[in-house]
């Protein structure tokens, strides 16, 4: 029998079930196939799926993300449509940013901006439009759609695991590109414990434009980014933001409601060391970009946190949404591509949240429960009892967030871990092996 994961899992309420006490929630951003004729006039329907309200944990330092739910109102403030190409060429503004040629020739374009302070996001839009899609999943349950990007001149788009877990079986999917063109596409790979999926165009055309890929690791709090994907229906909408918080360890749950009404179950819980923004996103972006200031892609967005959602409805943006780090989504677009599945870095440890004495102060931690033998985190010496406080100077204030951090990371990869053991630190360099099937 394989290893335990790295952390034990969280339990989860019922679907359904209404909480005693309002927290945040993070929900996937799958939204109706069916675009509006004009703008929203309130809640929409739902096909898209929501994570399942967890109970309120013990009362801890930590930032982690808790769940539960909540009546809330959609919004969609300070979002605007991309237009087709030559519209809107007529802006007299003088310019203050430029294209650049890359050295991939097939990539869109990246943007040298006037000024640092205040991005010419209009150019940004520009370059990023043709690069992202919306997608239509039909299934004989139902219908719901989502957002992609062009990942390589081949047909493969990058979007989430959640915007396309439906269409197995009898399911179909259609992407439709930035100027209108539709084509059937088909599921090369998908991976549900981090919430991605690739799929890939029937007959893609030789004038796909890949997005041009950034850093996450050189991202930092208050830069400004852009959202851009297919909302509520409204294909090529983008909105703009900050980021406003890195390394946010997000729970959305390993069995969830699919947007057409089925029972999907991963096995794993979906947890992402994720980047929070403020752009405006609702359902239907998710599987969408999350571009810097160059129009480069920094995450893919796949999550919003909820004021709450009655039965029958869905919640929309509230200003904090989250992010898969461009790293990790890289990673696995690859892995996908290349062999329909993906591997996952493994520690080897059960853990618990903790509050540790650290110094004169206290902080929150993860706990280690127990050490699987043969294991990275046994080989490194890791003890029951051990605190991890932080992987590679992130710090780490629960489970859920060391779980973040070690699937951020790819198998083979040397990780220093900061535990506090008997009152006293030290950091502990381990070498992540690939987790084992269970």
């Amino acid at each position: 029998m394989a290893p335990e994961n790295e952390t034990q899992q969280i339990p989860q309420a019922d679907y359904y079930s209404r909480p005693a006490a309002p927290e945040p929630v993070t929900e996937p951003l799958t939204g109706a196939s069916q675009p509006p004729v004009g703008p929203p006039s309130g809640p929409t329907s739902p096909l898209g799926t929501s994570s399942r309200p967890q109970p309120r944990r013990d009362s801890r330092l930590g930032q982690t993300l808790g769940a539960a739910l909540i009546a809330a109102v959609l919004a969609s403030g300070g979002t605007y449509a991309l237009t087709h190409a030559g519209e809107g060429s007529s802006s007299t503004a003088t310019p203050t940013a430029t294209a650049t040629t890359n050295s991939n020739q097939n990539t869109s374009p990246t943007i040298t901006q006037g000024s640092a302070t205040a991005p010419d996001w209009t150019a940004v839009a520009g370059a990023v439009a043709p690069s992202v899609v919306s997608i239509d999943v039909t299934t004989s349950q139902g219908a719901g759609a989502g957002s992609g990007v062009v990942y390589d001149d081949q047909g493969h788009v990058l979007t989430n695991n959640h915007v396309v877990e439906g269409a197995g079986g009898n399911g179909s999917i259609t992407v439709t590109l930035n100027d209108g063109r539709t084509y059937a596409a088909s599921v090369v790979g998908t991976d549900p414990s981090t919430d991605l999926a690739v799929i890939k165009l029937s007959g893609a055309p030789k004038d796909l434009v890949p997005i041009s890929l950034g850093s996450s690791d050189a991202l930092k709090v208050g830069a400004p980014v852009m959202a851009v994907g297919n909302p509520l229906g409204l294909s090529g909408t983008v909105t703009t933001g900050i980021v406003s918080a890195l390394n946010r360890p997000v729970s959305t749950g390993g069995s969830s409601s699919s947007p057409f009404g089925q029972q999907q179950s991963s096995g794993d819980e979906v947890v992402t060391n994720a980047i929070q923004t403020s752009a405006a996103i609702n359902p239907g972006n998710s599987g969408g970009a999350l571009v810097n200031s160059k129009g480069e892609l920094v995450g893919i967005n796949s999550s919003i946190a909820s004021l709450g959602q009655s039965q029958g409805s869905q919640s929309g943006n509230i200003g904090i949404g989250f992010a898969i780090p461009v790293k990790e989504a890289k990673s696995i677009a690859d892995q996908l591509i290349s062999s329909g599945k993906a591997q996952h870095a493994f520690l080897g440890v059960s853990t618990r949240d903790t509050v540790v004495t650290d110094g004169s102060a206290k902080r929150a931690g993860a706990q280690v429960v127990s050490v699987s033998g043969g294991t990275p985190a046994a080989n490194a010496g890791i003890k029951s009892g051990d605190v991890v406080i932080a992987v590679d100077g992130h710090p780490v204030d629960s489970a859920t967030a060391l779980v973040a951090q070690i699937r951020e990371m790819k198998a083979g990869d040397k990780t220093t871990l900061t535990i506090i053991r008997g009152g006293s630190r030290q950091d502990v360099s381990v070498t992540l092996a690939v987790k084992p099937a269970s």
